[in-house]
């Protein structure tokens, strides 16, 4: 699961979630306000009814050097992923019941009553509020701000009551590799543009998007990246990311509603939702 953020941590059910050249701080402020006053709106169609970030609010990373894999066999997978690099699988399995379900209109008409667990969005998530999910989708999933810090920050991913929930997940189908030993375990979010976790590291999992764009960032175990766990990971691509040498760069890419990104035991990451998002984790536990 999108399981502890704290280095080491097991726990499933909370959050974990190429070298681009970034736009200068100032654009990116810019641009960032100019989303965070846009005007609500059933979004385009196959947004599910989801606030947009604004266009450009964060760009895509200018080359993704994570793997894109639409034929991949299991035999495949083990042998030149699962324990060495992540990868992005496209077209293994078929949510489009799963995603219809997940449009605002729907999730609030279904699940706005039942109270959600909110974390902050730093490294060690220690600040839990439990809130209405009607309350956090129409007052608190906004655009980030880009000064606030994480223990600032709300986030909806993990700590999702199951039973509650059980009507939607039971229409997701998980990708079909597994691991030996391990059992899947879900962990369900929605989150604003320019928002997501700083880097943190757990078990084995996979995440998809249902709606919107996440931008991932992955080291190897064995290189630790250089951030402030309190620090959201839109400040860190500003301040830390545009003057990391290209030795020193992440692997990266963006994950587009529809693709799954697959990432090995104990590698470090971070995400930066671009759009409005909503999206899964299925963690190997």
């Amino acid at each position: 699961m999108v399981g502890g953020r704290a280095r080491g941590s097991r726990r499933a059910t909370r959050l974990s979630e190429g070298a681009g050249l970034m736009a200068p701080a100032s654009r990116l402020l810019a641009l960032w306000a100019l989303a965070a006053v846009a005007l609500p709106g059933s979004g385009e169609e196959g947004d599910g009814g989801w606030r947009p970030g604004g266009p450009g609010a964060v760009a895509e990373e200018e080359r993704c050097t994570v793997e894109r894999r639409a034929d991949l066999t299991y035999a495949e997978f083990v042998q030149q992923y699962a324990f060495v690099r992540p990868v992005i699988l496209q077209g293994l399995t078929d949510n489009s019941r799963f995603r219809a379900l997940c449009s605002r209109e729907r999730l609030l008409a279904s699940f706005g009553d039942r109270v959600v667990r909110l974390s902050t969005a730093n490294t060690y998530s220690y600040q839990k509020v439990d809130l209405p999910f009607q309350e956090y989708v129409e007052q608190l999933l906004h655009p980030q701000d880009p000064t606030s810090l994480g223990n600032d920050t709300l986030y909806f991913f993990g700590d999702n009551n199951f039973t509650e929930w059980a009507s939607l997940f039971r229409h997701y189908s998980p990708p079909p590799f597994g691991l030996l030993g391990t059992a899947p375990a879900y962990s369900f979010g929605i989150a604003g543009a320019g928002s997501g976790v700083p880097f943190h590291w757990h078990g084995p999992g996979y995440s998809e998007v249902i709606y919107g764009r996440k931008r991932w960032f992955l080291y190897p175990p064995e290189k630790t990246p250089e951030f402030h766990p309190n620090k959201t990971t839109l400040a860190w691509l500003r301040d830390t990311y545009s003057a990391l040498p290209p030795s020193a760069r992440p692997l990266e890419c963006t994950i587009r509603a529809g693709e799954v990104l697959y990432f090995p035991d104990r590698w470090w990451h971070a995400t930066l939702n671009l759009d409005t998002s909503v999206f899964i984790s299925t963690f190997l536990g």
